[in-house]
């Protein structure tokens, strides 16, 4: 199953992100699966330094890593994006 099909996977990246960046106000099922997770839209407000932690929280809760920024630019756009990176089929 692709990532961006598989609903728990996506609920797990959602509440990684919102845990490693210590967001307190927002749930996982608040923001959108399509939204840009680090654009003004996403109400999450994240900025470099979580950029870091959601890489940290990806490496020990999934086993992935993102050597370089720009592989994290362009794997970490989305939730369906990340989904699909992480769980490719």
């Amino acid at each position: 199953m692709k990532g961006s099909s598989d609903t728990e996977l996506k609920q797990r990246l959602k509440a990684m992100i919102i845990a490693e960046c210590d967001i307190e106000d927002i749930k996982p099922e608040q923001f959108a699966d399509t939204v840009q997770i680090f654009s003004d839209e996403s109400g999450l407000g994240l900025d470099s330094l979580d950029a870091l932690q959601i890489s940290v929280g990806l490496q020990s809760t999934f086993g992935v890593r993102l050597t370089d920024s720009k592989a994290f630019r362009r794997h970490v756009t989305t939730i369906n994006e990340l989904a699909d990176f992480i769980q490719p089929q």
